[in-house]
C-alpha cells in the first residue's frame, strides 16, 4: 500500500465516521455541524486564523521531527524500531477523532471491542483459546502484570531470569519488594540449564521469566527443556516474547532449538508480546496473556461510577492499567484484518525476510576477515552482533566504534552493544582477554532488509574501510 494514500484514505474514512454521528443535534446558530473534534468555544474561533497558527506550528513540528535517525528507511538497522504499518497510522488518527479510553467500556465501547477481538487473536498464535488477556501500554507495564500476578500467585518466592533477560524484569521486580536472580547465559545469549537448576534446587523459586527473542542479540531461551524441570521443581513460566513472539509464525524457518522453544511457548503460564514491535504498531501497544481465567480474582475491585452501564467485561476489570488508549486497540484490529496472523500469510512472509537478511548479513561477516561473528552460530531471529578484527579488545571496542560512526556518516546506522569477547572470532585470530567487548549490531526487522542487504552490506564494507583503510 503506497504511504501516499494515506490521507486520502483516513479523510474518506473520517467522512464515513462523521455520518455515524449524523443524528446529533446542530451546534452552529447556522445550522451547520462542527467536524468531529471541534465543539464549544473551539467552534468560535476564527477559522483561517486558527488554520494558519496550526499551520505554522505543524511546519515547526515537522522541523523539529527531523531531528531523528531515518528510522522508516532500511538503512536504519540499528534498534528495534520498525515503522508501523499505513493502515495502522490511519486507523489510530482515525480512532483519535473521538479519543476512546479503554478502562471501561462507557468510555470505548467499540475500541473495547475491538480489543477483545485483536487479544484473541494474538492468543491464537501459541494455541490459546481460553485465557485473560489485554493490551497494554507498553511491553514494560505487561511485565510488571505478570509478575505482579507471579507475587500473587507466589507469595515471597523468587523471582529468576537470564542475565541478558530484559533489565525491566529486575527493576520490576524491585517495585513489587520481589527478589529476583540472573542465571548464567551460554555463548549465544540463551539461559544455561545448569545455572538454572542451581537456583531451583534451592526450593524458594516461584516463577521463571524465560525470553524468547532478548533485546541485546535475540536469543531464544530453550524453553521446552525449562519447562521439564517445571515438572521436577514446580514453579510458573512467564515467557517474555515482546520482541519474538510473532516468530512463532514462522517457527519452522528457525534453527531446531528456537523451533523446539517456540513449538512450546503453549505450555507457559504467561506470554507477554509487543504489537509494537513487529505487529506493525504505533508505540505503546504491548500485550500480556494469561493462560488460566482463575487470576481475574486479583484484579477484582470496586469503583462507584465506572462500570455501571454495562454487565459486560470491562478491560478496567482485568488490568491495572487505568486509563488506556483505545486508538491502539483499534490500530491493531485494523491491521490484523489486513494482514492476518497465520502462517505462510503477508505478516508472515514478512518476519521470513528479516530473517532471511539477518542470516545472509551473518554470512558475509564470517567470509570477511575484517570481522568477528558469533563463534557459536548464525542469528536465532533477526538480529546480528559482530565484532572488529583486532589484537585485543580494548582496539576492537575502539574501532567497533569508529566503524559506528563511520557507517552514520555514509547514510548507514547500526547499534553498538557490550558483549563478552570470549563470544567472537576463531582461536588464534582474536586475543581474548576477559572482559567485554563493543560490538556493533543489527536489528534486521523490515521485510525491505532483505531487498536492500546489498546495499548495508557496501555501506559497511565503506565505513570499515574508513577505519582500517581495507
Amino acid at each position: 500500500m503506497p504511504h501516499d494514500c494515506v490521507p486520502e484514505l483516513l479523510a474518506r474514512a473520517t467522512e464515513a465516521l462523521e455520518e455515524e454521528f449524523g443524528a446529533l443535534p446542530d451546534t452552529h446558530a447556522n445550522g451547520e455541524n462542527p467536524s468531529l473534534g471541534i465543539a464549544g468555544d473551539e467552534a468560535e474561533l476564527d477559522e483561517d486564523a486558527s488554520a494558519e497558527a496550526m499551520a505554522a506550528v505543524l511546519e515547526a513540528t515537522a522541523h523539529r521531527l527531523g531531528d531523528n535517525y531515518p528510522y522508516f528507511h532500511p538503512l536504519y538497522a540499528g534498534q528495534m524500531l520498525k515503522p508501523p504499518h499505513p493502515v495502522a497510522r490511519a486507523a489510530y488518527a482515525l480512532a483519535m477523532k473521538i479519543n476512546p479510553n479503554n478502562h471501561a467500556r462507557d468510555g470505548g465501547r467499540a475500541s473495547s471491542a475491538m480489543e477483545v477481538e485483536a487479544v484473541r487473536e494474538i492468543a491464537g498464535i501459541f494455541g490459546w483459546t481460553e485465557f485473560l488477556g489485554h493490551l497494554t501500554s507498553s511491553g514494560t507495564f505487561a511485565n510488571l502484570e505478570a509478575l505482579w500476578m507471579a507475587g500473587q500467585l507466589a507469595p515471597g518466592r523468587r523471582i529468576v531470569g537470564s542475565e541478558h533477560a530484559h533489565y525491566t524484569h529486575q527493576r520490576i521486580s524491585g517495585v513489587l519488594k520481589l527478589e529476583f536472580a540472573s542465571v548464567a547465559a551460554d555463548e549465544r545469549g540463551r539461559m544455561r540449564l545448569e545455572a538454572l537448576e542451581e537456583e531451583l534446587r534451592k526450593g524458594d523459586v516461584g516463577t521463571v521469566v524465560a525470553t524468547l527473542g532478548t533485546t541485546a542479540m535475540g536469543a531464544v531461551d530453550p524453553l521446552d527443556e525449562i519447562l521439564k524441570l517445571k515438572e521436577r521443581y514446580g514453579f510458573r513460566v512467564h515467557v517474555d516474547a515482546a520482541y519474538g513472539g510473532y516468530f512463532r509464525l514462522i517457527a519452522d524457518a528457525l534453527d531446531e532449538p528456537a523451533r523446539r522453544a517456540f513449538s512450546a511457548i503453549g505450555q507457559a503460564d504467561s506470554i507477554i508480546v509487543d504489537p509494537h514491535k513487529h505487529g506493525l504498531q504505533p508505540y505503546g501497544c504491548g500485550c500480556v496473556l494469561f493462560r488460566e481465567l482463575a487470576v481475574g480474582r486479583f484484579y477484582k475491585h470496586d469503583s462507584p461510577y465506572t462500570y455501571f452501564t454495562s454487565k459486560e467485561l470491562h478491560l478496567g476489570e482485568i488490568s491495572l492499567e487505568c486509563s488506556r488508549a483505545g486508538a491502539a486497540a483499534v490500530a491493531l484490529w485494523a491491521t490484523q484484518r489486513l494482514l492476518p496472523l497465520k502462517p505462510g500469510g503477508e505478516f508472515a512472509r514478512g518476519l521470513a525476510k528479516g530473517r532471511r537478511a539477518a542470516l545472509e548479513l551473518d554470512r558475509r561477516l564470517r567470509g570477511d576477515g575484517r570481522f568477528e561473528a558469533l563463534a557459536a552460530g548464525s542469528p536465532e531471529l533477526d538480529i546480528v552482533v559482530w565484532a572488529l578484527q583486532a589484537a585485543d579488545l580494548r582496539k576492537a571496542s575502539e574501532q567497533a566504534r569508529r566503524v559506528f560512526d563511520a557507517c552514520a556518516r555514509r547514510g548507514l546506522h547500526l547499534a553498538l552493544v557490550q558483549l563478552p569477547g570470549s563470544w567472537f572470532g576463531t582461536p588464534g585470530r582474536v586475543k581474548h582477554e576477559r572482559g567485554g567487548a563493543t560490538c556493533l549490531r543489527s536489528v534486521l526487522m523490515k521485510p525491505e532488509h532483505e531487498a536492500w542487504m546489498g546495499e548495508i552490506w557496501n555501506r559497511l564494507g565503506a565505513g570499515c574501510g574508513d577505519v582500517v583503510g581495507v
